[in-house]
């Protein structure tokens, strides 16, 4: 059975996408078959593999119901597009009935072709969001070690609770990745009361800030291919590691 995981916050600036596109790529090396699906209409997962503009996006499948358009990125690994049209996807699903389930029903003849499913959700609380809870077996959380992004988790995992009960009994906050960590003194008091908090789902590999993790995507490669010395390959290599062993 796939392993289906949204990344989220809606809170930008928190990694998501360097995340699933950096855990991905090691899975897929892994020999782990590994599909990306970018839900955020500023189609940066799609821009840090794809030199080419595709022609067809997943927001062509939320809108024509028409099946998601599958990219090869390298062996074990694919990529479903995303486009600045998804800004608007709001308004051109208004008047589906099912809009919350669109992501569910177009992944169904798919999801069990490859290992691991991960979904980079945008920044908000919004439909697109909702689309992935709904669609997941998991939910991983992402976030910096600072007061503000921290702060606003609450809203996250009451929206995952409501999914839960209401439409997708299965879904689980599987994990919460902190991330540009820096070692500072808030940075570890913010770790200590997530742990709190949340207890083992926070991941025990912290992913430190590091220059090669920012620069990988011009090359369209992730950090481990890009720098494999780095930090960045380091923590990314051993935070795919804690995932392997917890979907065991």
């Amino acid at each position: 059975m796939s392993r289906i995981i949204a990344f989220a916050n809606h809170k930008g600036g928190v990694s998501k996408t360097t995340s699933v596109a950096n855990v991905g790529a090691i899975l897929s090396r892994k020999g782990k078959k590994v599909l990306l699906i970018d839900l955020d209409a500023q189609a940066n997962l799609t821009d840090y593999f794809l030199k080419d503009k595709p022609e067809e996006t997943v927001f062509n499948s939320f809108v024509d119901e028409t099946p998601l358009p599958i990219v090869s990125i390298s062996k074990n690994l694919s990529i479903v597009p995303s486009s600045l049209e998804m800004i608007g996807i709001e308004i051109k699903t208004a008047e589906n009935i099912d809009r919350a389930e669109l992501l569910k029903y177009l992944m169904e003849p798919i999801a069990d072709n490859y290992d691991y499913v991960l979904l980079d959700c945008p920044p908000s609380l919004g439909i697109i969001t909702l689309n992935a809870l709904i669609a997941a077996t998991d939910l991983y959380i992402c976030v910096t070690a600072e007061a503000i992004p921290v702060r606003g988790l609450k809203m996250l995992t009451d929206t995952m609770e409501k999914v839960k009960k209401r439409k997708n009994p299965n879904l689980k906050l599987s994990g919460i990745i902190i991330t540009r960590w820096g070692g500072r003194n808030l940075n570890k008091a913010i770790e200590d009361s997530l742990r709190n908090v949340f207890k083992e789902a926070v991941f025990n590999t912290k992913i430190r800030e590091n220059i090669s993790i920012a620069e990988a995507p011009t090359s369209f490669q992730d950090v481990a291919t890009y720098a494999p010395t780095s930090h960045g390959a380091e923590d990314y290599k051993a935070l795919t590691d804690e995932i392997l062993k917890r979907t065991k």
